[in-house]
């Protein structure tokens, strides 16, 4: 049914139009803001799921489209967008591009929500495995319709290869867009001013981050395995925890109230990830793609793998996992204690691993991006000598 309607509207001519894609929405909204700040014309629509519309509302000049509503009119309107835009951002996968046979003009550019990758997805996801070859071939379709496959290093681009079943040459090496916030530090000193008026105990004391993976059985049946309780008695007097879980998760417990002026749980706040942190001292998390980007502010970080043998065996990771993180791993609560009040790091480690994984992320990601897709003969040399 899709196949049949993106086919009729593909009678209509392409337009000078840009379409998001979205279910995150982090790296459109900075590409959407360098095309504003180069001056490129275009009509502009996002198509967005969840709350990734958060990152477009205050700009008047985006359409907004709910993706995949039960709203018949939202529904042809987003097939109509997507068979007459000749730009198409995505970060996600989408199983509608298996129905989408684009005009030869039309150029599809994945940004995708992550910088790296500890545990395998895509084609190489284990689950694939268990699948109709019906299926495989619908996979393989959405990702022959990712024209080019933006990355930030040369290891995530062999990920991507192997995942999507792609080409070097469908392989854009100009940085993750999202990361050139890591390197306008006026903003920093802003952001950090206003968590620190809001709560000043953030000020004061050394701040923890646990932004722990979501795990698919912890939708509706959520525990914490970190023993705030313990971390309580032992830490509070020098330490807080800022908490970030998963905003799918129904979490029924109230940590901050449990552990007051210790633990804060920010899992639901305004802030954005990437800006809380900017204020922390330690970065504690397990397979979530957040140290990639931490590790540009060169902070320590521990892993706190507390199912690494179970998560290995459902999920599959594309290595060793103790040879891919930048940090130590535990298991207990006890040892991620010590390692904090001990605060000996490898900080060579956290640096090489930062230079591995953001090879091309270096501040002009979204400018070098915008420029490449919009301006691609005046970009010339650069684009050479960045394997375009």
């Amino acid at each position: 049914m899709i196949k049949g309607i993106f086919n009729l509207f593909k009678l209509f001519p392409l337009k000078n139009k840009v379409v998001f894609l979205v279910s995150f929405g982090d790296n459109s909204k900075y590409i959407f803001e360098e095309m504003t700040n180069q001056g490129i014309e275009v009509e502009t629509v996002v198509l967005y799921k969840g709350s990734s519309k958060n990152y477009f509302l205050d700009n008047e000049n985006i359409k907004l489209v709910p993706f995949e509503s039960y709203n018949l009119f939202h529904f042809l309107l987003s097939i109509y967008h997507l068979a007459t835009s000749k730009y198409i951002f995505v970060d996600n996968y989408f199983g509608i591009l298996s129905a989408t046979n684009f005009k030869d003009e039309v150029e599809v550019i994945q940004l995708w929500h992550a910088s790296g990758a500890i545990k395998k997805f895509g084609l190489q996801d284990q689950s694939v495995d268990f699948r109709s070859e019906r299926a495989k071939q619908r996979f393989q379709r959405v990702y022959n319709n990712f024209h080019k496959v933006v990355v930030g290093s040369d290891v995530m681009a062999n990920i991507f290869k192997k995942a999507f079943n792609i080409s070097n040459d469908r392989i854009v090496r100009t940085g993750i867009p999202r990361t050139d916030f890591f390197f306008n530090h006026e903003l920093h000193h802003d952001i950090i001013m206003k968590l620190v008026q809001e709560n000043p105990d953030l000020k004061y004391k050394m701040k923890i981050l646990y932004a722990p993976t979501y795990r698919d059985n912890e939708l509706d049946h959520f525990k914490l395995e970190l023993d705030l309780e313990k971390m309580y008695h032992e830490m509070k007097d020098e330490y807080v925890i800022i908490l970030r879980l998963h905003p799918a998760i129904k979490n029924t417990v109230n940590y901050s109230e449990l552990y007051p002026n210790f633990v804060y749980d920010y899992s639901s706040s305004k802030y954005d990830i990437n800006e809380l942190l900017l204020i922390a001292n330690y970065l504690v998390t397990d397979y979530s793609s957040i140290p990639y980007e931490y590790s540009l502010l060169n902070r320590p970080m521990i892993f706190f793998a507390y199912d690494l043998e179970e998560y290995k065996a459902e999920r599959g990771l594309w290595d060793q996992y103790e040879s891919m993180v930048p940090g130590p791993v535990v298991k207990e609560t006890e040892a991620l204690i010590t390692l904090i009040k001990d605060n000996k790091f490898n900080t060579e480690l956290m640096k090489d691993y930062a230079v591995k994984w953001n090879k091309y992320s270096r501040g002009h990601s979204s400018e070098s991006l915008v420029k490449y897709i919009f301006d691609r003969e005046q970009y010339g040399e650069q684009a050479k000598s960045m394997g375009f």
